[in-house]
């Protein structure tokens, strides 16, 4: 009996695991080489010739054109990572390629899906434990371990070479946005400037506004300026019904020119009353209101972003007011200057010197737009490391040296499981030698006598020792400062098992026309009952091969 129409295409059982493995391990290789500080980038480029140059792991993925539904599972991993932590994207695709691999060597052994998937389960939660236990503790006032993590998270990237500038800067940045309510990292306005170099990089500790005074005769700077923030437009207000004026000299119509003129005085002076010495809107500003504003030798802003408006108000203590009327000299922020200044060749409005900023800048510096752009991405990574390892207090080694102390603790807690999961749990401790083999191999080491080196040394009880990528030496990671946040680790193992289990518990792939339950975003069919059949909703395209994965690398 024929059931599926005809242009429909079916893969089932081990065919359907391989392809889906296949595609899965594909991503994984695709990022592999970016891994640690010795990793390389990669060049993206898309059908208009736009070039993206970087190794940040979730970055390339996003970039790709990939095709396949598997594939893009793995690329959900790196995304989920950048927005929990913010770095650790590679580390976490690696090992789900690396738990494919294992998992596709078991199931050719004859080992169930479902039972692998049981056996990653246990060892992802032990490894998860065996992290918390050997976690270090960090202070909210210990600065220098905060700087250590913002470098360690810069490393490898293009921003490496003025590093310990840029992680002075984010520990800044991330302390000044600090509050009650937590750190959000939103609260740290990025703006590149392309010219000069990485070295340039500077921290405002208020807000940048990348616009201009709307008027040649408004004041550069202002000194001690009480600032008003409106959500509104300093210009005629139109009625909500369609009028008609009917003039019949002139006389009215300058009566009616007249009338308009006074409204926009009116508007100005009430700010003047309330005595504002700058004013940013976010909407436009009547040439007339403008010529008011100049004589009044008030700085004033039009069409400022929302986003610009609320850094604004966290950053001077004022409030932002939806009509002028409205206004009042408690609505007023403060800042000890409001300047027009020239970076790079653009115009922008510095609002500085203002008492324990709430909302910061950093100005990011470089000598083309491509490294910006890639400086950027290691900001972002470090602010986020920064952030996590605030609010949870507690770090991990780097170099390797977690992946091999679980190694470890999973080929000892394996002996304990019972069945044929104990397969699975050495199958998990192996997968995780993936992370120090790899920056062995990105640094030009061999990675058999680094594992067999860096095993020996923790054997020794040295459970800190990671690979120095530079010397090929087995180091302390903590007394070189090379540490990154407990959750970078705990979350891609996390991710990575969901991604791998999901993609084993599939045993048949159904690519069809239009699927009435909704693409994969809406979850698609069941994604494996308990013989582990999940009919994947979405679209299918790219079902062979190595999954359609077109990215241009």
């Amino acid at each position: 009996m024929i059931i599926l129409g005809e242009d429909s295409q079916r893969t089932q059982g081990k065919d359907a695991q391989s392809m889906n493995i296949t595609a899965g391990k594909a991503v994984a290789e695709a990022v592999r080489t970016t891994l640690g500080p010795k990793g390389m980038d990669k060049m993206l480029v898309d059908s208009t010739g736009e070039v993206v140059v970087t190794n940040d792991g979730v970055t390339i993925l996003k970039e790709m054109d990939i095709d396949h539904p598997a594939a893009n599972m793995i690329v959900e991993v790196a995304e989920t990572q950048e927005d929990e932590v913010g770095d650790g994207t590679t580390t976490a695709v690696v090992i789900s390629g690396e738990l494919l691999d294992q998992a596709e060597e078991l199931i050719d052994s004859d080992v169930h899906p479902t039972t692998i998937a049981q056996g990653y389960r246990q060892a992802a939660e032990k490894a998860k434990e065996t992290l918390e236990e050997v976690a270090i503790d960090v202070d909210d006032d210990d600065r220098e371990t905060l700087v250590k993590i913002a470098s360690t998270a810069m490393t490898g990237k293009g921003a490496e070479s003025a590093r310990d500038r840029l992680a002075e800067l984010v520990v800044d940045a991330v302390l000044a946005v600090q509050d009650d309510a937590g750190i959000d990292t939103d609260n740290v306005s990025v703006e590149k400037v392309v010219g000069g170099s990485i070295d340039n990089s500077e921290l405002v500790e208020g807000v940048i506004v990348d616009k201009e005074r709307v008027d040649e005769n408004m004041p550069y700077m202002v000194e001690d300026a009480d600032i008003a923030l409106l959500d509104d437009a300093l210009e005629i207000r139109e009625t909500e019904i369609d009028t008609e004026v009917n003039i019949n000299d002139p006389d009215q119509l300058q009566q009616f020119l007249d009338q308009e003129e006074k409204q926009l005085k009116e508007m100005v002076d009430t700010l003047v009353d309330v005595g504002a010495d700058a004013v940013f809107v976010g909407d436009g500003i009547d040439d007339m209101a403008q010529h008011y504003l100049a004589q009044e030798g008030i700085l004033a802003v039009r069409r400022a972003k929302d986003s610009d408006l609320k850094s604004l108000a966290r950053a001077t203590g004022g409030r932002v007011v939806g009509n002028v009327d409205d206004i009042e000299a408690d609505d007023l922020g403060f800042a000890g200057s409001v300047a027009q200044k020239d970076i790079g060749g653009d115009e922008r409005i510095f609002v500085e010197d203002v008492e324990e900023a709430k909302s910061v800048t950093l100005i990011l510096r470089g000598g083309t737009e491509h490294v910006v752009d890639e400086v950027e991405r290691a900001i972002e990574d470090s602010l986020g490391v920064v952030r996590t390892t605030l609010e949870d207090g507690k770090v991990l080694p780097g170099g390797g040296a977690p992946e091999t102390a679980l190694a470890m603790a999973l080929t000892d807690f394996a002996d304990s499981v019972g069945g044929r999961e104990q397969l699975a749990v050495e199958a998990f401790a192996e997968a995780l030698d993936v992370i120090p083999r790899t920056l062995a191999e990105n640094a030009g080491l061999d990675p058999i006598d680094s594992l067999v080196d860096l095993r020996a040394r923790h054997d020794g009880g040295e459970g800190g020792s990671g690979l120095d990528a530079y010397t090929g030496d087995i180091i302390d990671m903590e007394e070189e400062g090379v540490v990154e946040p407990l959750r970078v680790k705990t979350q891609a193992i996390e991710s990575a098992t969901e991604a791998a289990v999901m993609i084993l518990r599939i045993d048949d792939v159904i690519a069809a026309g239009d699927l009435k339950g909704g693409g994969s975003d809406s979850g698609g069919d069941d994604a494996g009952g308990p013989g582990g059949a999940g009919g994947m909703g979405g679209g299918m395209g790219g079902m062979g091969g190595m999954g359609g994965m077109g990215g241009a690398m």
